[in-house]
């Protein structure tokens, strides 16, 4: 018997990919398969932690089989990571797989299943591992009723963006404000590029004006709206880079901070702390 669905693959971020490039970087997206379908997330550029916050949405899949298989035991999704090239074809960075939660149509789409939640899968390049996929997938049957019957797309919505859909309202973490500082110690003359999900914020230190600095002795604000929940935080990465002539750089070293948990801080609650002098 068959099935037609509408395939929902909710595309956050990616992070702890390796750098194809010679700069310690890499210009990657996201190719999505599905039975005989696929589709490809945006390019983002210079980053190991691309935040594509991209909706790809498959419509009429076609599946046979009896309908409670098809709920319980779904097609495989694969998920492959490309880091794009000027010139030639893009280069394989590594694959993951998942599996969608599927809705029939005559289930509601409440919790606790629905909004599905966000999930790191690990990507594998090889025998070796290449980074994590943060993401989500359902598969929403289409009944008598047609598409019409479907639970709406919520929003948000980004003009800037064009045609590309966002993660909804419900599936894409709550985020906060913050702001990263760096204190820096370096004796040759060196650049310094911390590169955090979509952004690179470069420094440069020549050794003679001093071992620190902050972003707010530089003209580059560093504020990101990273999760509330720190568990999906990208990991920090830091490229050293040597100044050569004529504007040339070349990658000295890289590291990854995968936790910045300790590193966090947060101001006191002015509210709470008069309550208590008060109360």
């Amino acid at each position: 018997e068959k099935q037609v669905f509408q395939l929902r693959a909710h595309m956050y971020q990616a992070r702890s990919l390796f750098a194809a490039d010679s700069s310690g970087l890499s210009d990657p997206f996201a190719r999505v398969f599905f039975i005989s379908q696929s589709q490809c997330t945006e390019v983002l550029n210079e980053t190991l932690c691309p935040t594509w916050d991209q909706l790809l949405v498959f419509e009429n899949v076609e599946l046979y089989g009896e309908a409670h298989e098809m709920r319980d035991d779904p097609p495989i999704i694969v998920i492959e990571i490309y880091d794009q090239d000027t010139v030639g074809k893009a280069d394989f960075m590594g694959r993951t797989f998942a599996k969608p939660v599927v809705k029939m149509s005559d289930e509601h789409y409440c919790p606790p299943r629905f909004p599905p939640q966000l999930e790191y899968y690990q990507i594998y390049r090889g025998n070796s591992t290449a980074g994590d996929l943060l993401a989500a997938f359902e598969l929403l049957q289409i009944g008598p009723g047609g598409k019409s019957d479907l639970p709406p797309i919520d929003g948000p919505t980004d003009i800037d963006r064009g045609p590309i859909l966002p993660v909804p309202l419900g599936i894409r973490p709550v985020l906060s404000k913050y702001r990263v500082e760096v204190n820096a110690l370096t004796h040759p003359i060196l650049m310094f590029s911390v590169v955090w999900s979509k952004r690179a914020c470069p420094w440069v230190f020549d050794g003679q004006e001093g071992p620190h600095l902050t972003l707010d002795n530089q003209h580059t604000s560093a504020s990101q709206d990273l999760p509330e929940n720190e568990l999906l935080h990208p990991p920090l990465n830091i490229r050293v880079v040597d100044c050569r002539a004529f504007g040339r750089y070349t990658l000295v070293g890289s590291h990854a901070v995968s936790s910045l948990r300790k590193f966090i801080y947060r101001p006191p609650d002015k509210k709470a702390q008069h309550w208590n002098m008060t109360g």
